[in-house]
């Protein structure tokens, strides 16, 4: 798993022990969980899934009540791609 530069925290929810790296307020890498990659925060949700269902057409507000997780959650999700995006671009553009 790659560590996104945070500490990982521990939480009990539910009763049962709940470990995770944030990568933001609803988005987290949890160890163990949908082959560590992002979640919405206290789910399986695979983050690469709703950026996929939104590409597909369906709205944020749609995606977010699909999976009863915030509107602000999806929302997430979208920024952290264009950041991840806008990234990789700058990268790849460099000249050596």
């Amino acid at each position: 798993m790659r560590n996104v530069n945070k500490e990982l925290l521990h939480e009990i929810v539910g009763g049962e022990s709940y470990e995770y790296y944030p990568i933001g307020k609803y988005i987290v890498v949890a160890p163990g969980v949908c082959g560590d990659r992002p979640t919405f925060k206290y789910t399986r949700i695979d983050v690469r899934h709703a950026l996929r269902l939104l590409v597909a057409g369906r709205t944020v507000e749609e995606v977010a009540n699909s999976y009863q997780i915030p509107i602000e959650a999806v929302k997430e999700a979208l920024q952290l791609a264009s950041q991840a995006f806008d990234q990789y671009v700058e990268g790849s553009t460099r000249v050596a």
